[in-house]
């Protein structure tokens, strides 16, 4: 009999890198999309350690094309010695041209704001989520803090009873 050597354990398809959590208290999420992102090699090794924040990052539109702003993608120290990475370099979304129309049509006349969501792993690309949304005020900010609260409390009780 041959010995069988034991199979690599792949990473989850859908693995999440990270999560913007800021965006859904901040922001009334109305449509999400899925975007490739363009990265260059430090930046995908740096993004399988997961270093990355996307806490203050947001999307731009510019020439009909879009952009990821101020997502910090910290350089691991053995990533590469002849690039000097740029940690909050501009990135573009692809997108495609509907998706693009849309983004676009909604943010400039129906002043909507495009954000970062989400960035995971598909088929070992990575793809950033982004959120078509609407600022939250203040009063709908301790509603929501205040349904979350009672949804948390619900379930305990629930649990016991």
């Amino acid at each position: 009999m041959a010995d069988k050597k034991p199979a690599k354990k792949k990473p989850p398809q859908n693995a999440n890198i990270a999560v913007n959590r800021q965006a859904t208290h901040e922001y009334h999420i109305e449509e999400r999309f899925e975007a490739g992102i363009v990265l260059e090699g430090w930046e995908v090794k740096s993004l399988r350690d997961g270093k990355i924040q996307l806490k203050e990052s947001y999307v731009t539109f510019s020439r009909g094309e879009a952009w990821l702003e101020r997502a910090h993608i910290s350089p691991l120290l053995s990533a590469s010695t002849h690039v000097n990475p740029d940690a909050i370099r501009r990135k573009k979304l692809l997108l495609n041209r509907h998706e693009l129309n849309k983004l676009i049509g909604s943010v400039e006349r129906k002043g909507y704001t495009c954000i970062p969501l989400s960035m995971y792993w598909k088929n070992g690309r990575a793809k950033l989520e982004i959120g078509l949304a609407k600022g939250k005020q203040l009063h709908d900010k301790r509603a929501a803090s205040k349904d979350r609260d009672w949804q948390r409390e619900r379930a305990r009780i629930m649990k016991h009873a």
